[in-house]
């Protein structure tokens, strides 16, 4: 089956209606649902109803729940490559554990032969840097976490 023919069948399913099709053809399957559907990963399952009086029991539970990411996240605005220096032999802008004011330079990403500084969007103490040196970045890509000492 070729690109022409699947979609012919997209374009007949739409016109029809139908919402999946199946079709299997010298040892070939294949399978067209319409419309866009939200990918459920696996259904979280209710815990195990505890007897009265096992409250022990539940307190695992909420000890393995992962806590929330805490900070503010810098992302890159930009594809480019991230720098953490403004030349290769000079010092890092900032490193994880650094005090920094809001509008401070945390690193460079270059795009198009151009050096693009990304400042800090908050006052407070860098907890992670996210990305190694020299590196490509994607737009929106996390650069930094940050956690905030002043309202945002």
């Amino acid at each position: 089956m070729n690109l022409k023919e699947i979609k012919e069948l997209m374009e007949l399913m739409r016109q029809m209606e139908v919402a999946e099709l199946e079709i299997e053809r010298s040892g070939t399957r294949i399978r067209i649902k319409a419309g866009r559907e939200p990918v459920e990963l696996a259904p979280p399952s209710a815990p195990p109803m505890a007897p009265a009086g096992r409250s022990a029991e539940e307190e695992p539970l909420r000890a393995a729940q992962p806590e929330p990411e805490r900070g503010v996240l810098v992302r890159s605005p930009i594809v480019g490559t991230f720098y953490r220096s403004a030349s290769p032999d000079g010092p890092n802008y900032v490193e994880a554990g650094d005090m920094v004011k809001k509008g401070q330079i945390l690193c460079i990403v270059e795009a198009m032969k151009l050096m693009n500084e990304i400042e800090s969007e908050v006052d407070g103490r860098v907890l992670e840097v996210l990305m190694e040196n020299a590196r490509p970045v994607e737009y929106g890509q996390p650069l930094f976490r940050i956690e905030a000492t002043s309202p945002t």
